[in-house]
């Protein structure tokens, strides 16, 4: 009998998003930017790639954590990279939830918090939404050690305002991290919350702003003891050359990074706005994705039809999920061509 740990071998695990093997799909389940990264990126991975590839990389991907810094505004010692945001989530938890203890998250929310608290033995605590979107049965003091705010939500893209993030800080006894994954197609960040709580952090990817998701590249901002602690679990060698070189060209060329979110914000309310005029509800996004629902609250049907015509949504079969669809927002080609689909499917 193998000896694996019993809440290993209960667990079910993550499953992404479906990644198909042909390439003439209209891929919109993932949340990829539908732009290719930066000129300057693809330059920076091809210098890079030659004789230095021998030599270990910088264990410290000091000169990424220097151009956030800059980027930012927050003094380098504030910042941690990684092997994309999820290494971060996964070290929170290990750095601050032993076993049995409590974090909590809300749902509907990022799935993946619950696989990584199960990996670590942490008790799972989760809050519903009131209609309104705003936090459901929150007590006036959380006592867990890490409360998981994503915002912008995902699945369903709506933001939560400021004032609230920073309330919610105060009243957690523990960490309060503040997942933006999708922030940088938001109005506005909770990165400058950060100066003003102690127990706040913030984690970002580049996977979707920055076009970078095949590099698996992230971020975070807190204190410098927090981001310490983060330094010392994390593997010695996390970040390869190719990401570290790939992480500073992207972060540097800030006019081609505004003009893909532009476009993407744009495409995104244009397409909402053809959706509602086709009956079907949305929630306002302000992420690279929207969540609509319908006319008939049917989203696996609607799934299913997209699917038969090649285009990949997301559909969750949770039942406060499952009247509606997670749609991507694509280049305005491939939202067209969703939108016939649509129509066809009625």
């Amino acid at each position: 009998m193998i000896p694996l740990r019993s809440n290993i071998a209960g667990m079910k695990g993550y499953i992404p998003g479906f990644q198909p093997k042909e390439p003439d799909y209209i891929k919109l389940n993932t949340n990829e930017n539908p732009y290719p990264p930066s000129p300057a990126v693809i330059e920076a991975i091809r210098a890079e790639a030659g004789e230095s590839l021998r030599r270990y990389p910088d264990p410290s991907s000091r000169l990424a954590r220097e151009e956030a810094g800059r980027l930012y505004g927050f003094d380098p010692d504030w910042i941690i990279m990684a092997n994309g945001s999820d290494e971060l989530l996964n070290n929170l938890i290990r750095a601050f939830a032993g076993e049995g203890e409590e974090i909590a998250y809300i749902h509907p929310s990022y799935s993946y918090y619950a696989t990584l608290a199960e990996i670590q033995g942490a008790r799972i605590r989760t809050f519903g939404l009131t209609p309104d979107f705003r936090i459901d049965g929150l007590p006036e003091r959380y006592t867990g050690k890490l409360f998981f705010l994503t915002t912008p939500n995902a699945p369903l893209g709506f933001s939560f305002p400021l004032p609230f993030i920073g309330e919610l800080a105060t009243r957690c006894d523990g960490m309060l991290v503040v997942d933006e994954a999708y922030a940088d197609f938001a109005d506005g960040t909770a990165l400058d919350l950060v100066r003003s709580h102690e127990n706040l952090v913030v984690t970002r990817t580049l996977s979707k702003s920055y076009s970078l998701a095949g590099m698996r590249l992230g971020l975070a901002i807190a204190r410098p003891q927090v981001i310490a602690a983060l330094d010392k679990i994390r593997d010695h060698y996390h970040l390869d050359r190719l990401a570290q070189v790939a992480a500073v060209a992207a972060l540097h060329d800030q006019e081609y990074f505004r003009e893909c979110v532009r476009k993407i914000r744009e495409t995104r309310e244009w397409f909402s706005t053809e959706l509602r005029a086709m009956g079907y509800q949305t929630i306002p996004s302000e992420a690279n994705f929207v969540f609509v629902s319908p006319p008939d609250r049917d989203g696996g049907r609607i799934y299913e039809g997209l699917f038969g015509r090649k285009i990949l949504v997301r559909y969750f079969t949770d039942p406060l999920l499952s009247h509606g669809l997670r749609i991507s927002i694509g280049s305005r080609l491939e939202m067209e061509a969703t939108l016939t689909a649509l129509r066809e499917i009625g």
